[in-house]
């Protein structure tokens, strides 16, 4: 039985894998939509929004891609997963997301289907939006010089497309191997850690979508969770999806701080602080091990403590 069950809840509520309904409106998360839409609506060129590692930049973007109209706007979102990409692979890709459906092979025909496309789109009375995930993986001076030149495609008063790039704060360091590039940011944007505030609301949001009745995690867990996470949601989900595992386990239907920080301690979240759990602690599942005897045996499990703990869990599930 996993712990969904055992909380009775509908979906397990805090999976890393980005899912639109789970998205939370935090301050940072909000400001952040608000001045990327901004950008996009006016049509600006360049849109930077960074972040640190798990601080919700993918979610965000799947948000923009699903909040923009159809009617209004084409858009497309390219994930980059590694920096060995070529500039003539990502105006490919580009191509084909704006819907080219077979992309010259020669750099010079490909930028001028681009631009008739781009044409179209805007003749059609729609906004081109091209997004980028990861983008601090696009490296080296070329990629920055292509990007360049599609922001030169524009008509009289409005540019025909508008890049957003995502990506860690390392980003603005490849756009500095273009400073004409760089000087094209119209708008940028940060996306910082949440407070404790936005932390509590953040833990009561996903588990609320997932179907919980009640309050899982106490105020001294919620207060362990920010202070080990530092408020980032990656961080955040993942203590959160240990701890419930654990309580279960435990039988246990309330997290407290002691749960999160052995949680934490499993993961590597804590400096110092030991992962094993002590048979002393009658509501953790355990193994005991024998203490070394004078005689410098090694540590064993004891097979009868062992069958007992695990008709324990057997009693609790």
């Amino acid at each position: 039985m996993s712990y969904k069950e055992f909380f009775q809840l509908n979906e397990i509520p805090f999976s890393n894998t980005p899912g639109e309904r789970f998205y939370f409106d935090s301050e940072a998360h909000n400001r952040a939509f608000a001045r990327l839409h901004y950008a996009v609506d006016e049509m600006k060129g360049l849109a930077l929004c960074t972040g640190g590692i798990g601080a919700g930049k993918t979610m965000l973007a799947r948000r923009m891609l699903r909040t923009l109209p159809h009617d209004k706007f084409e858009t497309a979102l390219l994930v980059i997963v590694h920096s060995g990409i070529s500039a003539e692979w990502l105006l490919k890709r580009i191509a084909l997301q704006l819907g080219i459906r077979q992309p010259a092979s020669s750099g010079l025909m490909l930028l001028s289907q681009l631009y008739r496309r781009l044409i179209q789109i805007y003749e059609e009375g729609r906004k081109a939006v091209v997004m980028i995930d990861e983008a601090q993986m696009l490296q080296g001076r070329e990629i920055m010089e292509e990007l360049r030149g599609l922001l030169n495609l524009e008509v009289p008063g409005r540019k025909l497309v508008t890049f957003v790039l995502f990506g860690l704060p390392e980003l603005m360091e490849n756009l500095k191997l273009d400073e004409p590039l760089l000087q094209r940011v119209a708008m940028r944007c940060e996306i910082g850690a949440m407070n404790l505030d936005s932390t509590r609301a953040y833990i009561r949001h996903r588990l609320e979508k997932a179907g919980a009745v009640a309050e899982i995690f106490t105020e001294e867990a919620v207060v362990a969770i920010q202070s080990i996470s530092s408020g980032t949601p990656r961080l955040v989900n993942t203590l959160c999806d240990n701890a419930l595992f654990d309580a279960a386990v435990a039988g246990r239907y309330q997290v407290d701080g002691d749960i999160i920080r052995n949680a934490a301690a499993e993961l590597g979240l804590l400096s110092g602080v030991s992962s094993n759990k002590t048979a002393a602690d009658s509501d953790t599942v355990a193994v005991s091990m024998k203490e070394n005897t004078a005689d410098d045996s090694d540590p064993y499990i004891e097979l009868a403590e062992f069958d007992r703990l695990l008709n324990r869990i057997d009693d609790k599930f």
